[in-house]
């Protein structure tokens, strides 16, 4: 095995194949937490064994992924961020699979592990899970000191996320997690057989049914004395229509379970995560809800830890709560129509994307994205005025895969759709534009009324478009899913279009420049 990297969270590190890490802008991330071992077994299933009323599964696939906090680590990493992840690591075969998977994504600082890591496995018949099987009973070794890679890591961390799965990790380092707090963004997403989060924690992130029970447990009737932290989790009984995550009642409930856990914890935020209804993010008042832009039935395995990454990652580039809520909201939207847990078991990759070259067009960028297992988004549009609108959708779409193209209508195709005025910026100023963008990775331009044959040629994994569309309206939906490929709809800024900046300029100046100083002639050229 090869020996472990040296972690270096703010300036990079290279694998211990000299592999380096993707350059990015995004701000490094620390991931303190307990990292598992995941397994797919996925066959088909059409028939019954003989000796038993049970499926029998024919052409099973094995398939491995990180879990756990080394999931989280692994999502952030994809995204393009510098990724270390500190957990507890032992020489079983589990680990050493493990550290593989993560070489050279992710850099590791390791605790000493009692026991063996813990294994999770899920037997599929197609998409479907049939059982999963557990083994292993790993945990952080409380006996022995903290390593000085991990002080150093952790004193050095400029965001950390605490992703905690009740095997002792964070406990193992919790009073240097204490002192980071409130120096640093730190996101923690608990567990029930877990502790609460430590002092000063920016932003908690459990689920409506963790809150529920972190919050009977403050409560004391009685949760906490049966279920105490280590204990098994009990039973959740479904949600009644009205009460639950999606009702009335549900959101009235979650809102009023965020606001004792805010009080109680003493965190700057709580969001609890509602499934496909969104996120409800708390400071201690009045709560805000965060709609999921588009529900899909897919597998949500390990969307918790793309929402938890996402969060982070946003905190730790300086954006506030409320914004990293919509990011992340948007990132575990996207995560569950690529595929889920299952589109990220890529074990032969060797190494992240290499930024493209200088003249690589569309179709070159999706085939070497492709060859390495990554995800290709692609999204379209005119783009005739660059707004606000069109980079938060941009910056949006790009964190769902592993590259952005955009297909850009031409000259003649924008004006046939908007008259014969536009575009107001000729095709070759629009796509210098949209390249100087680091969340684009290249454009693509097509001449047609839309974006169907460009589509064709390019067959991305996810089409995403702003949420002023529903997918009823798009035509393109069809076509995407045709090849296995998803069409999702991400938060849109309202009130931004390239048409209202162009009519409320020609207004400012037919005025000599009044519009611009009187709202109501501002509010009339909407």
């Amino acid at each position: 095995m090869a020996p472990p990297r040296t972690p270096d969270p703010v300036s990079g590190a290279s694998g211990a194949s000299g592999a380096p890490a993707r350059p990015s802008a995004a701000a490094p991330l620390v991931v303190v937490g307990d990292a598992l071992l995941d397994r797919d077994l996925v066959g088909r299933a059409e028939r019954m064994a003989p000796d038993a009323p049970v499926p029998v599964l024919d052409d099973c696939e094995e398939r491995l992924r990180p879990g756990g906090a080394a999931l989280a680590a692994y999502v952030a990493a994809l995204g393009g961020r510098r990724v270390t992840l500190v957990t507890a690591l032992g020489e079983d075969p589990a680990s050493r699979r493990l550290r593989e998977l993560l070489d050279p994504w992710v850099t590791v600082a390791a605790l000493p592990l009692a026991g063996t890591l813990s294994e999770k496995t899920r037997v599929l018949a197609g998409n479907r899970p049939v059982v999963r099987m557990d083994r292993g009973d790993g945990r952080a070794d409380d006996r022995a000191p903290v390593p000085e890679e991990v002080r150093a890591v952790l004193a050095a961390a400029p965001a950390l996320l605490v992703s905690d799965y009740g095997r002792g990790t964070a406990d193992a380092v919790r009073a240097l997690l204490a002192e980071r707090a409130g120096r640093v963004p730190l996101v923690w997403d608990p567990h029930p057989r877990g502790r609460e989060p430590v002092p000063g924690t920016r932003l908690v992130t459990p689920t409506a049914k963790e809150a529920k029970l972190f919050a009977d447990r403050l409560a004391g009737d009685g949760g906490g004395s049966r279920h105490a932290p280590g204990s098994r989790r009990p039973p959740s009984a479904p949600d009644a229509r009205r009460g639950g995550p999606d009702g009335p009642e549900g959101l009235h409930t979650a809102a009023r379970h965020a606001r004792l856990l805010a009080g109680a914890w003493g965190a700057g935020s709580v969001c609890i995560t509602l499934g496909e209804r969104g996120a409800l993010l708390s400071y201690g008042d009045h709560p805000l809800l965060v709609p999921a832009p588009a529900r899909h039935s897919g597998d949500s395995c390990g969307a918790g830890d793309q929402f938890a990454a996402a969060a982070a990652g946003l905190l730790a580039d300086g954006a506030l709560p409320e914004t990293a809520v919509r990011g992340a909201v948007a990132a575990a939207t996207g995560y569950v129509a690529a595929g889920g847990a299952g589109a990220l078991a890529f074990p032969d990759r060797a190494a992240p994307p290499s930024p493209p070259p200088p003249d690589e067009d569309a179709e070159q960028l999706v085939a070497r994205v492709r060859a390495a297992g990554g995800t290709v988004v692609a999204t379209g549009g005119c783009f005739d005025l660059l707004h606000a609108g069109h980079v938060g959708l941009l910056q949006e779409a790009r964190r769902t895969g592993d590259c952005l193209v955009v297909c850009l209508n031409s000259d003649d195709s924008v004006r046939r759709r908007k008259g014969p005025g536009r575009p107001l910026n000729p095709l070759a100023d629009r796509i210098r534009v949209l390249r100087a963008l680091e969340c684009v990775d290249a454009v693509a331009v097509f001449d047609e009324d839309t974006p169907e044959e460009i589509l064709g040629r390019l067959r991305p994994d996810v089409w995403v478009k702003g949420g002023d569309y529903a997918l009823a309206d798009l035509p393109e939906a069809k076509l995407v899913e045709s090849w296995g490929g998803q069409a999702v709809l991400l938060p849109y800024l309202d009130g931004r279009s390239s048409s209202g900046i162009a009519e409320r300029a020609a207004l400012a100046r037919n005025s000599g420049g009044s519009a611009a100083r009187n709202p109501a002639a501002r509010d009339g050229a909407r």
